[in-house]
């Protein structure tokens, strides 16, 4: 069968071939002994629900085999023998066009070039999944192909529900991932209801189909990381010849080095998994690799004397960084950390004086022991940030639940009033009050023919929607614009695209609106081919995180996700082609509502009424809560776009004499 041949066919009537375990790939780790024997069965009877029953003798020893050795079940024999990427969308088969878009999304976050654990359908994060098993992908890829503009297909945690009857204005899709009774959202929760086969943690946009790769972090963390700068900048002198801490280089954290480039310092980055090191370094988003401490310090002075831009990947654990470098006086100027600390006990982080494997091997074989030694490591890491944030570094938590784990393992790390942390999330002191506040968050979009020179000319569309805007956008979002468009005319030359021709920039409200609505006007005069909208869940009104998103939210309400729901419920009448709403995501299972979208812009007047009645409302949510926060750029934005659309109307603040309450 060709390829549209097997995505119509869907769950194959005679068994495949079982496939051979590939050592070569990055495999998700073997997960913990969670289940029962009860339990045990009944995952696998989950699991054989999906085939014929003819099969079921055959597939049950397979079955059994995988839960034990895996913790999970994924049917490998049923990953389909095709290569998966993000296709050009005239490949996919279909009755819309609208649900051959969202097929080439799914297997975008697929493509193993993308996907950290594409055998174990894992996009990111370690436990970010697009789907739980490959019997999920193979039914859901048929229930896209076969749907028509009036069915919106249902997706439970990874699994198809079904083809529901609906209208032309519907989402085709609406997903839900991991959306547990809240008491039981702990995260051995989450490793027995997904190892049950029911449940699924879907991050951020692995889950919801909308991940690009390291773009689509490599441009807020330059912003991130550019604004730290100026925070620590005595003159405006910029970041050349200092020194950005960090580790990770996984699928999130491996925009680090690269952010670090553009934005011209010397970024260290450490990572203990050799296959994510070379893989980030083969992809050009790292420059060199260094596997000995006392190699990497006399390096690092080096840099450091010759005020070069570059980044290097440090082959080993970062606890190893910040300790040698106290103990040798190497200052360090910015520093953080993006492991996946959401997933401390399952591969997330990974303790010092442990080597990789080894460590994998422990964590499913004695976990209470992997536990306290990853506690012991964050307590040396968080003893040795301290000594060099005595002496000036400027470290904040950037969002991966660093300093809340850290709490939690009894490292020193509280503020002396005991009430919250001695370092600020980059939320709260960065894009919180910078981006966020002001409608600014991470704007995406996708060149669904897959060609480079629609990537190219989409690019040029953005610079000149942006330069335009500039010119009479006020003072308080100036820089912010500046920013985004040295970002953009700036993004070919950077290499940033893996995997679908992406693009990813900073925008507000009216940008997004006004950029989307340039594309659409370019695809109805056949300039481009359509064009997949969406953001990354990190944003503005996606997701209510009181450890990341909204830790800047000081009126008691950080703890609620009215926002996230509100969010994805007013997307998904307002024109969303899917809209997904997630538990987990970025700081773990239970700490985090997040919702999405997706958008496909065919070139029409309905597509143009859906980006301008959807678009408003994904941003100006968010900025209307800010504003009910009390947070004061939030109130100048949300006063702005009343100003901008006279049928805005917003409850405002009244605020409050800090000396009558005294």
């Amino acid at each position: 069968m060709n390829f549209k041949d097997q995505i119509l066919a869907g769950i194959p009537e005679e068994l495949p071939a079982a496939k051979t375990y590939d050592k070569s790939l990055n495999h998700a780790p073997r997960r913990k002994e969670i289940l029962d024997a009860d339990e045990k069965k009944l995952a696998l009877e989950n699991a054989l629900r999906y085939f014929d029953k003819k099969h079921h003798k055959a597939l049950l020893p397979e079955f059994r085999d995988e839960l034990e050795k895996y913790g999970r079940i994924y049917m490998y024999r049923f990953k389909p023998d095709y290569e998966i990427y993000a296709r050009p969308i005239d490949d996919y088969p279909g009755n819309s066009l609208q649900a051959k878009g969202i097929m080439l999304m799914i297997q975008n976050n697929l493509d193993p070039e993308v996907a950290q654990h594409p055998e174990e359908l894992i996009t990111y994060g370690g436990n970010g999944a697009v789907f739980q098993n490959w019997a999920q992908y193979l039914l859901t890829m048929q229930y896209l192909a076969r749907m028509d503009e009036n069915q919106t297909l249902a997706m439970y945690s990874g699994h198809p529900m079904g083809l529901f009857p609906s209208h032309p204005n519907a989402p085709r899709v609406v997903v839900t991932n991991g959306m547990m009774i809240p008491n039981y959202s702990k995260p051995d929760d989450w490793e027995k209801f997904n190892a049950l086969g029911v449940s699924q943690y879907g991050q951020m946009t692995a889950g919801s189909y909308m991940y690009i790769g390291p773009q689509g972090i490599v441009h807020g963390t330059t912003i991130t990381v550019l604004n730290a700068g100026r925070k620590i900048s005595k003159s405006g002198e910029g970041l050349a010849g200092k020194i950005f801490v960090t580790s990770g280089l996984g699928g999130m954290s491996g925009a680090q080095p690269k952010a670090g480039n553009i934005a011209g310092c010397i970024t260290i980055c450490a990572e203990v998994n050799p296959k994510a090191t070379q893989t980030r370094h083969k992809q050009g988003w790292v420059d060199e690799i260094i596997e000995d401490i006392v190699e990497l310090a006399n390096r690092v002075r080096k840099a450091k004397e010759n005020m070069e831009v570059v980044s290097i990947a440090y082959q080993g654990n970062v606890v190893e960084i910040w300790e040698y470098f106290a103990d040798n006086d190497i200052y360090i100027d910015l520093g953080s950390d993006q492991t996946s600390l959401h997933n401390p006990w399952a591969g997330g982080y990974y303790p010092v004086d442990l080597g990789f494997e080894e460590a994998n091997e422990l964590m499913a074989s004695d976990p209470e022991k992997f536990r306290d030694l990853v506690q012991e490591s964050l307590r040396r890491q968080a003893n040795a940030i301290n000594r060099h944030t005595a002496r000036g570094t400027y470290f904040f938590d950037y969002g991966n639940a660093f300093l809340l784990e850290a709490s939690r393992a009894g490292a020193d790390i509280m503020s002396e009033d005991g009430k919250g942390f001695k370092y600020p999330s980059y939320v709260q002191d960065i894009m919180g009050p910078m981006c966020f506040d002001y409608g600014f968050g991470p704007f995406r979009w996708v060149c669904a023919s897959g060609k480079d020179e629609d990537l190219q000319k989409t690019d040029e569309i953005a610079t000149k929607v942006l330069q335009d805007l500039k010119k009479n956008s006020p003072a308080e979002i100036q820089q912010q614009m500046q920013d985004n468009i040295q970002w953009i005319k700036g993004a070919q030359q950077n290499k940033l695209v893996v995997g679908s021709r992406a693009r990813i920039l900073y925008a507000d409200a009216e940008g997004r609106i006004a950029i989307a609505k340039a594309f659409n006007d370019a695809i109805g005069r056949g300039e481009i081919g359509p064009v997949v909208l969406g953001r990354d869940h990190h944003d503005v009104s996606g997701t209510d995180s009181p450890y990341r998103e909204t830790s800047n939210i000081y009126d008691g309400s950080r703890f609620t996700a009215d926002m996230a729901i509100q969010n994805v419920i007013g997307d998904s009448f307002r024109g969303a082609t899917w809209v997904s709403i997630h538990n987990g995501g970025g700081v773990g299972w239970g700490e985090v509502i997040n919702g999405g979208f997706g958008m496909i812009l065919e070139g029409d007047k309905s597509s143009e009424d859906r980006l301008k009645s959807m678009l408003f409302w994904d941003v100006n949510n968010g900025i209307a809560r800010r504003s009910w926060a009390r947070n004061e750029e939030a109130i100048f934005a949300i006063n702005r776009a009343m100003d901008l659309n006279p049928q805005l109307k917003v409850t405002v603040p009244n605020l409050v004499d800090p000396d009558l309450l005294d």
